[in-house]
């Protein structure tokens, strides 16, 4: 998984803000309940403490401050009912005190007074926390009494403490459940954008007909494909007003170039020019030729780019189109005092244009011999391995620097250090030959080094039938 994806990252934001508002409604909602239990069981102490005072104290007939206690006893059973109740003269003298609830262990004696009439709050005591609120009232004999009544926080803490159980154990699986479904939602709504740049990785040069998918959702998916679409669209124009520039400029030089050789061989064949003059002219031929080389392989890319390669298809024989193309050669080879050696394998058949892959053949050759040193070896190999045909072209020349390799197979890149123009050649050699493979689905590879000499190989899927592919 890519951690640095947009939809890792829309994941982690989302599930970073849904845990804080979780905690924060988690923590929220315990600090309210505990609000509400702690003052639900403050009220009903100060309902009951209201009560004593107004029964026992204020409308009774006084029955004295011995018999008040057992009064309270017989009539609240403060220990029975987990309650605390303490009843005081106005000065703080005690005239009555209850033990302490069952749930709370803590001195009765020692238990602060709550603090003055009506709500009171929560004491925490060292034998566990009391809710205690009180209520005063005055006796038929004018005494000013205070009644406190209390109760053990035990049992709204237990269920507290419940509560955080189940926060602690419900929040990170809401979370987890909210985070899978939010990834969900996030590789749906990104799915049309990775298929959208699926499609663009396949649109080339060679198919720029081709356009993105739209979805219609009136969202800014559809916008963006829109977009690219009209991008691709203006593209396509403006690669196909270039090819067509270059086409046409190829095909109307050639008439001129043709007319200035001819006429610069008649002019080298005048017997009255003088031995400088002769040699200017043949200068000027050799570069007229190498511009009609140039103006040859831009119209053989233009053709190419234009698909017109797919015309003349049909069952090429590798191996012997390659022995043919190499003893043809050999003369050149011969010239430069170079073994040329081909161990073509026989029945080895694609699918294509016959004279366009011979053209590969001539071009690697050709190539392999020009920057090869006298005395060296080019070694030209075709083999069927598994299902393709494996054309391969081996020198022992001057190499190609690491750095270059990636850039020899663009249109008129040139190695300055290692191919200068001397030998010739125009630098659209190996371009065609990038083009050739490319329609005809092959590819072409080169593996090399300075002074260790050049490999290029040509993978083709083999023709239905042939040995290693099934008819």
């Amino acid at each position: 998984m890519n951690l640095r994806s947009l939809s890792v990252r829309l994941v982690a934001w989302y599930a970073g803000v849904l845990t804080l508002v979780f905690v924060l409604l988690g923590a929220l909602t315990y600090l309210f309940l505990r609000h509400y239990l702690d003052a639900n069981l403050i009220d009903n102490q100060a309902r009951r403490a209201r009560q004593i005072a107004d029964t026992l104290i204020a409308q009774a007939q006084p029955p004295g401050e011995a018999q008040l206690g057992a009064e309270v006893e017989r009539l609240y059973s403060p220990e029975a009912n987990d309650r605390f109740i303490r009843i005081t003269r106005a000065g703080g003298a005690v005239v009555y005190v209850s033990g302490p609830p069952k749930d709370a262990q803590f001195d009765p004696l020692q238990v602060p007074a709550a603090a003055g009439s009506g709500r009171g709050g929560k004491l925490l005591l060292p034998g566990g926390s009391l809710l205690v609120a009180a209520a005063e009232a005055r006796s038929p004999q004018g005494t000013l009494y205070r009644v406190e009544v209390g109760t053990a926080g035990a049992a709204s803490e237990a269920t507290l403490r419940r509560v955080l159980v189940m926060l602690a154990i419900g929040l990170p699986l809401a979370v987890a459940a909210a985070v899978a479904g939010g990834f969900v939602l996030v590789r749906r709504a990104l799915l049309p954008v990775e298929y959208i740049a699926l499609k663009a990785e396949q649109i080339s040069q060679h198919n720029l007909s081709e356009r993105l998918p739209v979805e219609r959702s009136g969202d800014e998916i559809e916008q963006l494909s829109v977009s690219l679409n009209s991008m691709i669209a203006r593209l396509e124009d403006a690669l196909r007003s270039t090819k067509q520039f270059v086409a046409d400029a190829s095909h109307e030089l050639r008439t001129p170039l043709t007319v200035m050789r001819g006429e610069l061989e008649a002019l080298a064949q005048d017997p009255g020019l003088g031995g400088e003059e002769r040699e200017r002219l043949g200068s000027v031929l050799e570069e007229v030729d190498r511009l009609a080389e140039i103006v040859e392989g831009l119209l053989s890319l233009s053709r190419l780019d234009a698909g017109e390669s797919a015309s003349d298809w049909g069952r090429v024989d590798l191996g012997a189109l390659a022995a043919d193309t190499a003893d043809q050669m050999s003369l050149l080879a011969l010239d430069k005092r170079i073994s040329l050696v081909c161990e073509a394998a026989p029945r080895v058949h694609v699918d294509g244009d016959r004279a366009r892959l011979k053209q590969v053949i001539v071009n690697l050759l050709d190539n392999a011999i020009k920057y090869t040193p006298p005395g060296g070896s080019v070694h030209l190999g075709v083999h069927a391995a598994h299902d393709q045909a494996v054309l391969e072209v081996r020198d022992t020349g001057i190499g190609i620097p690491p750095e270059a390799l990636a850039d020899v197979f663009k249109r008129f890149y040139r190695v300055d250090e290692a191919r200068s123009r001397e030998p010739g050649g125009a630098g659209l050699g190996l371009s065609i030959v990038k083009a050739i493979c490319a329609a005809h689905g092959a590819q072409v590879e080169v593996t090399s080094g300075t002074g260790a000499g050049s490999t290029f190989c040509v993978r083709q899927r083999l023709a239905r039938g042939t040995a290693g592919e099934p008819v």
